[in-house]
């Protein structure tokens, strides 16, 4: 797996921590105070077109933020071919199995563009909701409305995938 190598991709991460998050759609709704409480919690992201971000199966570790670029979400049934599932680009969300609280990821996302992200742990999600639920709550708002844009009607399905997930791994942190 490639992650931020060379010249180029290290000029883009330095970049990127430069990058103002309140200027990301997806936290648009949020206010200052509540995006420096969780800017810290969240790294800069960058590799090559080609490049395999997640692999179905591997353990669920980040949800990432994209800045820029395109990733293509695909899922391998067990007797099958892998199929498009979606194109993720600026202002998406993909891994979102590790804040709902999945052990492993259930789709491969592989960059078609070169990609500029931020990536945050879910474990540090799901304990930052839980140290303050009030900024918590309206992350989580964010991150439905972010991830449900690819489905149609699938706000309230995604909200409480992540809410559930929180709550059982909360328990765990």
């Amino acid at each position: 797996m490639m992650f931020a190598t060379g010249r180029g991709i290290t000029r883009r991460v330095i970049w990127l921590k430069g990058k103002r998050m309140n200027r990301v759609a997806i936290f648009k709704e949020l206010d200052e105070n509540q995006i420096n409480l969780l800017k810290p919690l969240f790294e800069p992201f960058a590799c090559r077109a080609g490049t395999i971000i997640l692999h179905q199966g591997a353990s669920a570790e980040f949800l990432y933020l994209i800045i820029s670029g395109t990733v293509e979400m695909s899922f391998k049934p067990y007797d099958g071919n892998p199929i498009t599932v979606s194109h993720v680009e600026k202002g998406g969300l993909f891994g979102w199995s590790a804040v709902v609280g999945s052990e492993k990821y259930t789709s491969s996302a592989i960059a078609i563009e070169d990609v500029e992200a931020f990536r945050i742990h879910g474990s540090e999600l799901r304990k930052f909701c839980a140290e303050h639920p009030e900024a918590g709550k309206d992350i989580l708002e964010c991150l439905a409305d972010g991830v449900a844009s690819r489905w149609k009607d699938s706000h309230k399905q995604i909200k409480s995938l992540i809410v559930q997930g929180l709550t059982e791994k909360s328990d765990l942190v």
